[in-house]
């Protein structure tokens, strides 16, 4: 009970397109609306965080933000005190 050297492999449970008769363009054309809608769906997701790091930008640059006067830490304002 030895195995014999001509013994074929067990055959892959893999099926081919072509072994199921399903052409290769239609294959083809069904996978390019999908791959379409991808790189259509990454430029509008690139150029809504282009235009969220321009935002933050304007953020952090500040020239919205108000002026705040802050007294002078050594020096005692007495100006302003009652009679």
């Amino acid at each position: 009970m030895s195995s014999s050297p001509n013994k074929k492999p067990p055959a892959s449970a893999a099926v081919t397109a072509s072994q199921l008769g399903i052409p290769t363009d239609f294959l083809l054309s069904i996978a390019t609306g999908p791959l379409l809608l991808g790189i259509l769906s990454l430029e509008a997701v690139f150029s809504w965080l282009q235009a969220a790091g321009v935002s933050s930008e304007e953020v952090f640059r500040g020239d919205r933000l108000p002026i705040l006067h802050f007294p002078d830490s050594g020096r005692e304002d007495f100006t302003n005190l009652p009679d």
